[in-house]
């Protein structure tokens, strides 16, 4: 029963993207206005993708893709939220890191993301990567902890999400051992940097796009610690 619902669920993620692979038109339409509306798509593809990857996340732990109390839509705004943040965050560290740079030595490191590939590209890629993922992604990290317990103490629904937050309750709750020792010391430095390295070697208009495929990267990864909580 669960290699069905498996297969069902892949089917229905492979006929949801599809179109945008096969339909030139459908492509051009996305990538046009994902131009124009860089923080609405970001919004949008954070949303559904890395809200997925919180799905297969779940399937991990229990078993299903769907159980009383998960929150789906509450996720989806937390996750559509973040991915604006994601956005900003992009754009402040792509274009900060490297006048940090150049103030250090490595003339022209603005231009040389623009560039083709080579060493000095990738050196560039890997600084912002390693900036944005030291200063920003504990922060997001966290937040997204905080709203996770409280969308599971409100039982998923929607009513619930939208109750005040307590904030200094809840980061007192979190598993640090976990969110330190898992989650900060070891997906950061061996997955998250080098990830977002390859990030910032994509043209501008993809970035965003490949980090929310990594969403579902982090769902799986979530997952793990979460089980790393009950161990």
């Amino acid at each position: 029963m669960s290699l069905r619902k498996d297969l069902f669920f892949l089917l229905g993620v492979v006929v949801f993207f599809l179109p945008f692979f096969i339909f030139n038109k459908i492509f051009e339409t996305y990538y046009q206005f994902n131009l124009e509306h860089g923080v609405v798509m970001s919004f949008i593809k954070f949303s559904i993708l890395a809200t997925l990857g919180e799905v297969i996340g779940l399937r991990i732990k229990t078993g299903r893709y769907h159980q009383q109390g998960f929150g789906l839509i509450p996720r989806a705004i937390v996750w559509g939220f973040l991915g604006v943040t994601i956005y900003m965050a992009f754009a402040i560290f792509a274009a900060g890191t490297p006048v940090f740079l150049e103030k250090v030595g490595l003339e022209d490191a603005g231009s040389i993301l623009h560039s083709d590939l080579s060493w000095r590209k990738v050196l560039v890629s890997f600084s912002i990567s390693t900036a944005l993922n030291l200063f920003y992604a504990p922060v997001m990290m966290t937040f997204h902890k905080i709203t996770d317990i409280h969308i599971l103490k409100n039982d998923g629904t929607l009513r619930g999400f939208l109750k005040p937050i307590h904030f200094v309750r809840i980061f007192q709750e979190i598993n640090w051992d976990v969110q330190w020792n898992f989650v900060f010391k070891r997906t950061i430095p061996l997955f998250w940097i080098p990830a977002q390295t390859i990030t910032f070697l994509l043209p501008e208009e993809f970035r965003v796009l490949f980090a929310a495929f990594l969403g579902i990267v982090l769902g799986v990864l979530l997952a793990i610690a979460a089980l790393k909580n009950t161990t």
